[in-house]
């Protein structure tokens, strides 16, 4: 008797493990299966609906469905639409950093803070030296060399840069002038801030390599199929 009990409850144990679970209880036991650390894994991230979401933006804006013909003109107006706003965007950001470092150059200029142009400089200068005041007309005349190079956007001096700095760096557009220059810096330091006592030849030697810079031209050609640059100062 105990042997066929034994067995009977056994039966019965193989019977309701196959009897199919009723709504309820497959609901609870999909949701315990979902809740294991794989499955929760494998389920998109924030990331990942937000790229499926601007995918499917452009796909519905690249391949509209208006029924009339008329989905290509549209999306050909909002590519230019967004051609032209990034466009604007470029310019609105380094446009004006550009804009900017110019007005500084053109308001400080070795150690004067003024926005007088090359001609109005070489004007000042012109009269400082009619009335014999050569130190002031050899430092005008400077500036408005300096000046002069930063109009033509064939020098771009940081703030502050010296009359030697300046000298440099427009020797490297004029090679040949190299000399002169370094020698208008000398005197513009010397009568600025080295106490000397500035005379017509100093002055006249600033004005010359003024002069002589001011009448170059900047030529193009094609050299090898490259379009190059030369300066061309008067002998």
């Amino acid at each position: 008797m105990t042997l066929a009990a034994d067995l009977l409850a056994r039966l019965g144990t193989l019977v309701l493990a196959a009897t199919p679970p009723d709504a309820e209880e497959a609901r609870r036991l999909a949701e315990q299966e979902l809740s294991k650390p794989e499955y929760l894994a494998a389920q998109p991230t924030a990331f990942d609906r937000a790229s499926l979401a601007v995918i499917e933006f452009l796909q519905k804006l690249l391949n509209p469905d208006f029924g009339d013909g008329g989905g290509g003109f549209v999306v050909l107006i909002v590519l230019v639409a967004i051609v032209i706003a990034l466009v604007v965007i470029g310019v609105i950001v380094w446009g004006k950093p550009r804009a900017s470092r110019r007005a500084q150059q053109r308001s400080a200029l070795l150690g004067e803070n003024d926005r007088l142009s090359a001609a109005q400089l070489r004007a000042a200068a012109d009269a400082l030296a009619r009335q014999g005041n050569w130190n002031a007309a050899i430092t005008q005349r400077y500036r408005a060399l300096a000046r002069a190079l930063i109009e033509r956007e064939l020098i771009d001096p940081a703030p502050g840069a010296t009359a030697q700095t300046i000298a440099a760096a427009a020797a490297r557009t004029f090679p040949g002038e190299h000399a002169r220059l370094l020698e208008a810096a000398r005197l513009f330091d010397g009568v600025r801030y080295l106490g000397e006592e500035g005379t017509e030849p100093g002055y006249l030697a600033v004005r010359e390599i003024d002069d002589r810079l001011a009448a170059a031209r900047l030529t193009t050609g094609l050299t090898a199929n490259r379009t190059s640059s030369t300066i061309e100062v008067p002998a």
